[in-house]
C-alpha cells in the first residue's frame, strides 16, 4: 500500500455549523468532498437496514477508535449502494481513509489524513530500531500521565517530531508512550474549538469527538484528554471507545 499515492482535489468549502479558524487559514486543506461524505453517510445508514450490519472492516480489538472501524467499500458495491470508493479515499488512490464513529449509537462518516499517518510511519520505524538496540523505548521528559517527550536526538533527529495538523497550518507535537507507540498531541485544536464554539463536555469527558463534531477529519493516533481549567489535558486513564 502506498500511502504517498495522492490524488488532488479542488479546495472546498465544508458547510459545517461553525468553523474552526478563519477561511483563510482552512484554505491549505484539501478538504474532503462534501459531496462524497453525504454520499458515503448515506449508503452506510441505507446498509445497516438492509442487514442490520455496518460496513466496516475487522481490526483489533484494542485499536484506537478513531481507526478502528474503516469503511468497507466492497460491501456497500455488492449491496449496489455505490458505485465505487469515493476519489479523494485511500482505496481510490487518494490521501483519506474513511472511517466510523459512534458506530453503537449514531454511525457517523469522517475521515482520517493519511498523509499523518505517512509522516509517522518513518517516525515509527525509528522507535522500533530503537527499541530493538536499546531493549526499551525512547522514552525522554514526562509530559503527562503515560505521555512522554522522544529522545530525538538519539534518533537521530535533528528536531524535535512533529506532524502537519489536518485541521489548520499548525505543527502538531509528536510524543510517545510507554509502549512506544506514538502519540499526536492536538491540544492546541481542541483549544481553539473551546475558545470559538459551543460544545456540551465537561471535566472527566472525552473531548477529542469535539473535532469531529465540527470537522469531517477524526483525530487519529491521539491520547484521550478532557477538561480542566476550561483547558484541554491528556488524561490517558479514560477509555478509549
Amino acid at each position: 500500500m502506498n500511502f504517498l499515492k495522492i490524488f488532488m482535489l479542488p479546495l472546498l468549502a465544508f458547510i459545517l455549523s461553525g468553523c474552526l479558524y478563519p477561511q483563510s487559514e482552512m484554505q491549505k486543506n484539501e478538504l474532503s468532498n462534501q459531496q462524497q461524505l453525504e454520499t458515503v453517510q448515506n449508503s452506510v445508514k441505507e446498509y445497516q437496514e438492509r442487514t442490520n450490519l455496518l460496513p466496516i472492516k475487522t481490526r483489533d480489538e484494542d485499536t484506537e477508535p478513531f481507526l478502528k472501524y474503516p469503511i468497507d467499500f466492497s460491501k456497500l458495491r455488492e449491496q449496489g449502494l455505490i458505485g465505487e470508493a469515493p476519489g479523494n479515499s485511500f482505496e481510490n488512490g487518494g490521501h483519506y481513509q474513511y472511517i466510523l464513529i459512534d458506530v453503537e449509537e449514531n454511525p457517523t462518516v469522517k475521515v482520517v489524513d493519511l498523509t499523518v499517518t505517512d509522516q509517522l510511519r518513518s517516525l515509527q520505524m525509528r522507535v522500533d530500531q530503537y527499541m530493538r538496540d536499546n531493549k526499551f523505548p525512547p522514552l525522554k521528559n514526562k509530559i503527562a500521565k503515560g505521555v512522554y517527550g522522544l529522545k530525538y536526538k538519539e534518533m537521530g533527529l535533528d528536531n524535535e517530531p512533529s506532524v502537519e495538523s489536518p485541521y489548520s497550518e499548525k505543527k502538531l507535537p509528536v510524543y510517545i508512550n510507554e509502549r512506544g507507540e506514538l502519540l499526536v498531541d492536538y491540544r492546541s485544536e481542541l483549544y481553539e474549538l473551546m475558545k470559538n464554539e459551543k460544545h456540551p463536555y465537561e471535566p472527566g469527558e472525552d473531548i477529542r469527538y469535539l473535532l469531529t463534531d465540527y470537522t469531517p477529519f477524526a483525530p487519529a493516533y491521539s491520547p484521550p484528554y478532557t477538561i480542566e481549567e476550561e483547558e484541554p489535558v491528556f488524561s490517558v486513564d479514560l477509555t478509549s471507545s
